[in-house]
């Protein structure tokens, strides 16, 4: 028998739907989780304004996961601004509101902090706070107070469904649940496009001289698409490749071509293109022999320098080697198991960060500036750094459009370092990654990409 303190509390699983009724949103799947603090509510456009004196804050909120369509604006008064901790460490200042929940029978206010939650997998954290004293969580279950149909949620929010109109776009890629795989088909289908996902490894290919064809899994032949864009992972750089190349072959508009691609991911080739363009890149040194060791750390300056694998991508394989000594135990023991390397003089002056500008069609389109954690080294601003919006120099972006044409990329993302002599290139990236720059500067690169294309296809139509 359960005591008289817990017979009025509210069971819970790990997921339950709840209403934030004076915020306009009928339902919001929430996770719940009794390890979080505080509860946050998915937001975007975040605008302070003043009202009777007081502070307010009007946002937006996509209260369907999976859903960009559907919006809802609200407005609420800010009670607070708190530094919140993530699960994944980061930090992040936030504004804090309270909002009635209904959960259940019953309705309680509650406060909520206001964050980007694109990348997360619901749209509301239902913390501890907003539970002490009402609800019992049983983690094994979930949905315990009902489901709502697909069908019901949008009745809810009005949403109409519509046949695509417009384009057959193909994302050909790996892994359908990462958020810049995600986006594009968001993006694509909010515009009025037929947005479809090809795993590279369920594609294989006709090579005939007259009808040449692209197959998928079961044996569907794909035909009448008007434009692919490619999301190739380096491990499948190979294939993926040949699979883009097949596309073209056969007329359809590709975003990046497999030539692009391709030289794109030789680091070394790569290097030596920009070079070749007249482009300033960091002193680097290419050597196959052991025994060129040491010359090859004179010719970059000596240490502390970089050391790159030639196939390493986002941040792996790369190693700082700050004293000479450690240069040299690690040159000779990558090229003990036979690896390719390069070794790169490292800029002190730059602080760790990095600059990433995403060109779409010659044209710089956003910036961030990549810290990396304390303790780390700019190689590692890629896992778990830190970016800040950035406005770079008109120097900065003539150097990220002229790298991105010189590696025939209509879409790259730019990695530029700042020296004491000026912007120096260090990568242009085939495949760069949206979750980062979009949430740091708002801005709706998915949809950027997916308008590029319309205006290609239209123009060879």
């Amino acid at each position: 028998m359960p005591s008289e303190q817990y017979r009025d509390k509210i069971i819970v699983g790990s997921e339950e739907w709840v209403q934030l009724p004076h915020l306009g949103m009928p339902a919001v799947k929430a996770r719940v989780d009794s390890g979080a603090k505080t509860s946050a509510l998915h937001a975007f456009n975040i605008q302070p304004f003043r009202r009777a004196e007081q502070p307010w804050v009007s946002f937006e909120v996509h209260p369907l996961q999976g859903n960009r369509t559907v919006a809802v604006r609200c407005e609420a008064q800010v009670i607070d601004r708190r530094v919140v901790r993530s699960s994944s460490g980061s930090s992040e200042q936030r504004y804090v509101i309270r909002s009635p929940m209904r959960l259940g029978d019953q309705v309680w206010e509650i406060e909520l902090t206001l964050t980007n939650r694109d990348s997360m997998g619901y749209r509301m954290l239902l913390g501890r706070e907003a539970m002490t004293g009402r609800v019992l969580v049983d983690p094994a279950e979930h949905m315990l107070l009902g489901r709502i149909r697909d069908t019901e949620l949008h009745d809810m929010y009005g949403v109409v469904k519509s046949s695509p109109t417009g384009l057959k776009i193909a994302l050909l890629a790996s892994n359908p649940e990462l958020y810049s795989n995600q986006r594009l088909i968001e993006a694509g289908e909010e515009r009025g496009h037929e947005m479809s996902f090809l795993s590279i490894k369920d594609c294989y290919i006709k090579l005939d001289d007259e009808n040449p064809e692209v197959h998928y899994r079961g044996g569907h032949i794909l035909r009448e698409l008007d434009a692919i864009i490619p999301r190739i992972r380096p491990s499948v750089t190979f294939y993926g490749c040949a699979l883009t190349r097949q596309f073209e072959s056969m007329g359809v508009y590709v975003q990046n071509t497999a030539a692009a691609i391709s030289q794109s991911r030789d680091k070394l080739f790569s290097l030596q293109l920009l070079i070749k363009s007249g482009l300033d890149i960091p002193v680097t040194g290419f050597a196959n022999s052991p025994m060129d060791t040491k010359e090859l750390i004179e010719m970059v300056g000596g240490a502390p320098l970089i050391v790159k694998l030639l196939e390493g991508a986002q941040g792996r394989g790369v190693v700082l080697a700050e004293t000479k000594k450690a240069a040299e135990s690690v040159i000779n023991a990558f090229k003990a198991v036979k690896a390719n390397l390069l070794v790169q003089e490292f800029i002190k002056e730059a602080g760790g960060k990095d600059l990433r500008l995403f060109v779409i069609d010659g044209k710089v389109v956003a910036s961030i500036q990549r810290a990396a954690a304390p303790g780390e080294f700019r190689a590692n601003v890629h896992q778990g750094g830190t970016a800040t919006v950035i406005k770079p120099t008109p120097e900065e972006r003539r150097l990220a459009v002229k790298a991105a044409k010189a590696m025939g990329l209509a879409v790259a993302g730019v990695d530029i370092i700042r020296s004491k002599s000026g912007p120096l290139l260090l990568e242009v990236n085939s495949s760069p990654g949206l979750e980062g720059i979009e949430r740091a500067t708002e801005k709706d690169i998915a949809g950027m990409m997916i308008a590029a294309i319309e205006k290609q296809v239209k123009r060879t139509v």
